[in-house]
């Protein structure tokens, strides 16, 4: 039955493990360049969507939100404004900080975000973790201070990345009145609210080529609105605790495009940080392996 949420998960957070491949090819831009276009192509394509193939949908969802109590609308706007700010805040220092510091430091950053978003989920919204559980989570906490040992600048910038992001699968849990693709159409569209008025100030008079348009689309599509919205489907029958922990696909894929793509160094003590990490993961869903795959 959750086997769909998990799979969803499973394949957001692995697409996004392989961002910096279009990234790095966009290198060249400002990371201010990269966030508009990128950011506006999104909204584009999917208001382009919902008028397209989506308007039952839409309307459905309109009336859905007009029959909701005031403090439920007010609940709904408020959770979907944060989300809009958390992609706007996330997306800028996510490509800053992969373009300018390294591919290692942003993978860094997503091997601490799940922690945050675990915990955050204990403690906010009271969900619940078997001692199993809690031994996963210290087992990721080590490693993610072993990562960290020799990149102090490194874990710095990470924070904030993981910080500005971890905040993100909390709100979404209890986000479900409206249907989910126009509900993140929403969000990307409170992003670029906020965002829109640096536009004049930021994005730069560089020459934007053929190639810059074609990555940034498929940016928009690939690496944008396919994982948010698998994010947000698995959100609809999984914990945030447990799409939290799914977020260390992330960072690993990463960390694996970083040695042997980008060439970037690894330590003997990271690597083994990585072997950990990977038995965090299948301790933390232990039961939900040998009930779904050995039973």
């Amino acid at each position: 039955m959750y086997l769909k949420y998990y799979l969803a998960a499973i394949v957001a957070y692995t697409i996004w493990g392989f961002f910096s491949l279009p990234l790095r090819a966009l290198q060249a831009y400002s990371s201010f360049d990269i966030l508009g276009y990128r950011i506006m192509f999104t909204l584009s394509l999917m208001i382009l969507t919902l008028l397209l193939f989506r308007r039952k949908t839409l309307k459905s969802s309109w009336d859905t939100y007009k029959k909701l109590k005031s403090s439920e609308k007010k609940h709904l706007l408020t959770v979907n404004f944060l989300s809009g700010l958390i992609f706007a805040v996330n997306w800028f220092v996510f490509i800053y900080v992969m373009n300018h510091v390294s591919v290692n430091a942003t993978s860094l950053a997503y091997l601490i975000c799940p922690i945050m978003t675990v915990v955050l989920a204990v403690f906010i919204l009271k969900e619940k973790l078997s001692q199993i559980q809690w031994i996963a989570v210290l087992i990721c906490v080590v490693s993610c201070g072993m990562m960290s040992i020799g990149h102090f600048e490194e874990l710095m910038y990470s924070s904030v990345v993981a910080l500005s992001y971890a905040f993100y699968p909390i709100l979404q849990r209890r986000n479900h009145q409206l249907d989910r693709f126009v509900i993140l159409t929403f969000q990307v569209l409170f992003a670029v609210i906020l965002l829109l008025p640096f536009f004049p100030y930021h994005i730069t008079s560089m020459e934007k080529t053929a190639v810059f348009y074609e990555i940034v689309t498929l940016i928009a599509i690939l690496f944008t609105i396919i994982p948010m919205y698998l994010t947000i489907y698995a959100l609809k029958g999984l914990n945030s605790s447990v799409v939290g922990i799914f977020m260390y696909l992330n960072p690993i894929f990463t960390f694996l495009l970083a040695i042997f793509y980008f060439n970037e160094k690894l330590s003997f003590v990271q690597g083994l940080g990585f072997g950990l990490i990977l038995a965090g993961i299948i301790l933390f869903n232990i039961k939900i392996i040998k009930e779904k795959v050995f039973r």
